[in-house]
């Protein structure tokens, strides 16, 4: 980690903005909203998320102009090694527009490329989950700690169907699902990727794998569920690339290494 950066005061700011972000997701989900279609009928962008990213991104400006910003509705997303938040507005939009309580301001940030400090607040429910490298995870100031599950016979999956609706991604997402629904306790659909791997983090679930996510989806999630002991990888077993659009989040080392050989994989072009 730079020793230029002070992680300290970035991550107060980092929650100081996650409250401010909230909100205004929170005076805004029971009220009329102006919806705009991205790529497809299912990705889609609200008044809302266009209005958090501009808070959050000048409140981080202000503090720290050389510092770099990629951000869901901001146009490009070149990750080097310059100190850099990783942002996603509203993580769960769907859900929001029709007033799901799981969606959440995403903020992650890297140094070297390396995720070293994560903040998701869903502040509907009002949980303020945070992971810095090195000093562990929280929600609400409680320690967090995955659930340590190793079998996939023990285990509750999350996935997601994704924005791709395309024939080759809905085929290889219920193949996938085919494969391990009667391998594993159960498996569930939330629509955040951010808290669904806060959930691993938290023991509430064992394991989270998705494809076509990008890496404001993910960036958060990953030092959360680090911190509190999951194993965070590329869906095939290797170390995770946060641009690769793919994450494999699970509870123990041994339950990633068995999803790795159940799930069929699909390669998508990168955030870059």
């Amino acid at each position: 980690m730079s020793s230029t950066v002070n992680i300290d005061a970035c991550y107060n700011l980092a929650v100081k903005l996650a409250k401010e972000a909230g909100t205004v997701i929170r005076q805004a989900i029971d009220k009329e909203k102006s919806i705009e279609i991205k790529t497809t009928n299912v990705d889609l962008v609200t008044e809302t998320d266009k209005k958090v990213e501009e808070l959050l991104k000048d409140g981080f400006i202000s503090q720290f102009p050389d510092h770099c910003f990629i951000g869901e509705e901001t146009p490009g997303c070149e990750l080097t090694d310059a100190p850099t938040w990783i942002i996603d507005p509203v993580d769960g939009t769907m859900n929001f527009v029709h007033r799901f309580p799981y969606s959440a301001v995403s903020i992650g940030f890297a140094v070297n490329k390396e995720i070293v400090l994560g903040v998701v607040y869903n502040p509907i429910l009002d949980r303020m989950y945070t992971g810095v490298k090195g000093k562990g995870a929280y929600c609400n100031g409680k320690k967090l700690k995955a659930s340590g599950v190793q079998e996939l016979s023990q285990a509750l999956i999350i996935t997601e169907f994704g924005s791709d609706r395309s024939s080759e991604n809905i085929e290889q997402l219920f193949t996938n699902v085919r494969c391990i629904v009667d391998k594993a306790h159960g498996i569930r659909m939330m629509g955040s990727a951010a808290l669904n791997m806060c959930a691993v983090a938290a023991g509430e679930a064992d394991a989270y794998f998705e494809y076509t996510i990008h890496c404001w989806d993910m960036a958060a999630g990953k030092i959360i569920a680090e911190e509190a002991g999951a194993t965070v990888i590329d869906p095939e077993g290797g170390n995770l690339d946060i641009l690769s659009r793919r994450v494999l989040c699970t509870s123990s080392a041994s339950l990633a290494k068995t999803l790795s050989k159940e799930l069929k994989h699909l390669q998508f072009p990168r955030d870059e």
